[in-house]
C-alpha cells in the first residue's frame, strides 16, 4: 500500500488525541483520573434544548439531508442573536451566516477556502492548535505571533514585517482566547480591523468563548467595528454557552463572500447538521441569558478554588475574566511537557502543557475548569502535597 498524503504526515497529532488515550489508559489500570485537560464542558445541555429535539427528531422533514449552509430559521436565529447581544443589526440570514458541524470544522475549512499552497497566514502563538492545522493540511505556512504575558497576551500587529502582512491571506484572532483566557476591547479589535483592511487579510475571528465571562467583563464582537463586515468573519459555537460539544453545532458569521465560499465548499464535503439538532440550537439561542448566567456562576466558582489553591502555593495569578481555563507558569526546574508529566505521576491530576498550543506556549500550562467543584477541590489539595510551596 503506497503512503498516505503528505499533507497528513506533515501535520502532528491533534494535542489532545494523545491525553485522551493516556487518561483513558490510566483508567483502564484503576487510577483515580481528575482531569482538568480537555475544555469539554461537564454541565448538562439545558432541558428546554434537550426537549427541542426530542419533539424534532420525531418529525418526519428532519429526516431527510439538511442543507449545508444551514435552515434559514437558524441562521436567522443567529442573526437576531447578534442584534439582541452586540447591536450587529444588519446581518443577512440569507448570504452573511453560515451553519457549521461545531465552529472547528469551520475554521479549518476556511483555510481550504482562502489558501493556496506557498500562502501565509498570521496564527496566534499559543493558539488553538487548528489554526495552524488547518493552514498547513490547506498548503499555506504560518507567521506566528508572539502571545506575551507584557502584551496582555494580545498580538503585536505592528511588528508583524510587511512583506509577510503583504503576503498573507487570513489573519485568526481568539478573543476570549485559548489557552491565556485573555480578553481585549474594541479597540484592539479596531485596530485588527484597520490593519486587516490596509493589507488585503481576511480577519477570521473565534469568538467561540464570549458568553463564559465574569467580574462584569463583556466581550465584544469584530462585526460590532464599523466596516468590519467588508474584510471579516467570527466564528460561533453552541458548545462553550450552551453545553452542547457533543451535538456539534456552530456558526459563521460576516464577509458574504468569504460565507458563500464556505458553504460552497462545505456542499461538496458535508450534508449539514440534523436539522432537528438546528431547532434545537435555536432554542438555547433565542433566551441565553439565564442559561449562561447560570453557567458563569459555575465556572466562577471553580475558577475562585483553582486561582486561590495556586495562589497559596506560590503562583501570582490574577483571576482570569473570561473563558473557563487557567493559564499559568511552570514552576522553577520545570518546561511545559516535564511539569504536566510530574502532575500526572505524582497526583493523577491532568493538565494541558502549554507548548502544545504553540513555541510561546513553552513554560506555561493551561487547566480547564471543567471538572465539579469537589473534585477540582481534591485536584488542588493532591498538587499542594505533591508541591509544597514553589518557586519562579
Amino acid at each position: 500500500m503506497k503512503s498516505f498524503a503528505m499533507r497528513v504526515q506533515n501535520v502532528a497529532p491533534y494535542l489532545f488525541a494523545g491525553i485522551e488515550k493516556r487518561v483513558a489508559d490510566a483508567k483502564a489500570a484503576g487510577a483515580d483520573i481528575i482531569s482538568l485537560g480537555i475544555g469539554d464542558p461537564d454541565l448538562p445541555t439545558p432541558q428546554l434544548i434537550i426537549d427541542e429535539l426530542c419533539a424534532q427528531a420525531k418529525v418526519t422533514a428532519n429526516h431527510q439531508y439538511p442543507s449545508s449552509l444551514g435552515m434559514h430559521c437558524f441562521r436567522q436565529a443567529v442573526a437576531d442573536y447578534y442584534a439582541r447581544r452586540f447591536g450587529v443589526t444588519e446581518l443577512d440570514a440569507s448570504t452573511e451566516v453560515c451553519a457549521l458541524i461545531g465552529s472547528k470544522e469551520g475554521i479549518a475549512n476556511m483555510n481550504y477556502c482562502w489558501v493556496d499552497a506557498g500562502d501565509i497566514n498570521l496564527i496566534p502563538d499559543p493558539g488553538y492548535p487548528v489554526y495552524a492545522g488547518g493552514t498547513e493540511m490547506a498548503g499555506g505556512s504560518c507567521y506566528r505571533m508572539p502571545l506575551l504575558a507584557e502584551n496582555g497576551f494580545l498580538p503585536d500587529l505592528d511588528a508583524i514585517p510587511p512583506e509577510v502582512a503583504a503576503r498573507a491571506k487570513l489573519l485568526w484572532l481568539n478573543y476570549p482566547n485559548n489557552p491565556t483566557g485573555a480578553v481585549c476591547d474594541l479597540d484592539f479589535l479596531e485596530r485588527a480591523v484597520a490593519f486587516a483592511r490596509r493589507n488585503d487579510i481576511l480577519l477570521c475571528h473565534d469568538s467561540a468563548y464570549a458568553e463564559i465571562t465574569y467580574d462584569g467583563y463583556v466581550a465584544p464582537s469584530i462585526l460590532q467595528i464599523p466596516g468590519a463586515k467588508e474584510i471579516a468573519v467570527e466564528f460561533g459555537s453552541c458548545s462553550k454557552p450552551f453545553n452542547m460539544t457533543g451535538w456539534r453545532i456552530g456558526y459563521a458569521v460576516g464577509n458574504a463572500v468569504a460565507i458563500q465560499a464556505l458553504a460552497r465548499l462545505k456542499s461538496n464535503l458535508d450534508s449539514g447538521v440534523f436539522q432537528a439538532v438546528q431547532y434545537a440550537a435555536i432554542k438555547g439561542l433565542q433566551q441565553p441569558e439565564r442559561i449562561i448566567a447560570d453557567n458563569c456562576a459555575r465556572y466562577a466558582a471553580r475558577r475562585n478554588i483553582l486561582v486561590d489553591g495556586l495562589r497559596r502555593m506560590g503562583w501570582r495569578l490574577e483571576y482570569p475574566k473570561a473563558t473557563f481555563y487557567v493559564w499559568a507558569p511552570v514552576p522553577k526546574g520545570f518546561n511545559s511537557a516535564s511539569f504536566a508529566e510530574f502532575l500526572f505521576d505524582r497526583t493523577q491530576v491532568v493538565i494541558t502543557p502549554g507548548n502544545g498550543y504553540g513555541r510561546y506556549g513553552e513554560g506555561y500550562f493551561r487547566a480547564a475548569l471543567t471538572t465539579e467543584e469537589s473534585r477540582l477541590a481534591e485536584a488542588v489539595a493532591r498538587m499542594e502535597q505533591a508541591l509544597g510551596q514553589v518557586e519562579f
